[in-house]
């Protein structure tokens, strides 16, 4: 395991998910391959934000009808962990922000309520618009994560952006809601390093 602090771990070998608690060690039960996808992080690369670095220990891959996306977790220098969104090269790096589902629209979208794309949200002086709603479930995890990914756990997915590129997701499943601020960067905007090389892609000397 690479975070003595996370509680779930996708064994590499057997793809066992295991849970452990103080000394125990528990099987949960199997989890999926996850299918080769062209992506240029890998668990141990590392990114920055705001001043602090980040390594990439856990991954979530959801699926929805038209294609599916990755969810980097990354423990922080900074001692706070972070979500890196990945999808078709887009990036979004969030962290959690419980107050806001306090928000009305947020607080009737975790109570259950439908949300509608261009549905808006006030946060501080920034609007954000919803651009993206979707249905997706769990196809498989890797890594050291703070959650069990079953397989087949079903989320409802809600992605806002604001004028100047600040991101805002909204996530509901059968435990409860939660919302994540943060913002779309380009992947040399996040510094990475430890970067895995694709076929037909040099990694820049910048982020070697």
């Amino acid at each position: 395991m690479r975070s003595a602090a996370l509680p779930y771990v996708t064994c590499s070998y057997c793809q066992t998910l295991i849970r452990r608690e103080g000394g125990d060690i528990e099987a949960i039960g199997k989890v999926a391959v996850l299918p080769f996808d062209v992506s240029p992080l890998q668990l141990g690369s590392t990114v920055g934000w705001r001043g602090a670095r980040f390594t990439l220990v856990g991954r979530v891959r959801w699926g929805w009808e038209d294609g599916s996306w990755n969810e980097w977790f990354a423990e922080g220098t900074d001692g706070v962990h972070r979500w890196l969104g990945e999808a078709m090269g887009s990036f979004l790096i969030s962290e959690e922000r419980p107050d806001l589902l306090d928000l009305p629209p947020i607080r009737a979208f975790a109570a259950g309520e439908p949300l509608n794309p261009g549905a808006t949200v006030m946060v501080g002086e920034s609007l954000f618009e919803a651009s993206d709603l979707k249905q997706a479930s769990c196809l498989g995890s890797e890594g050291d994560l703070p959650f069990i990914t079953a397989i087949g756990t079903a989320i409802t997915s809600v992605d806002f952006r604001s004028p100047d590129g600040a991101a805002l997701s909204l996530q509901r499943e059968a435990g409860g809601a939660s919302a994540w601020l943060g913002e779309y960067l380009e992947l040399d905007q996040l510094a990475p390093a430890n970067l895995r090389a694709i076929e037909g892609w040099a990694i820049p000397a910048e982020m070697r």
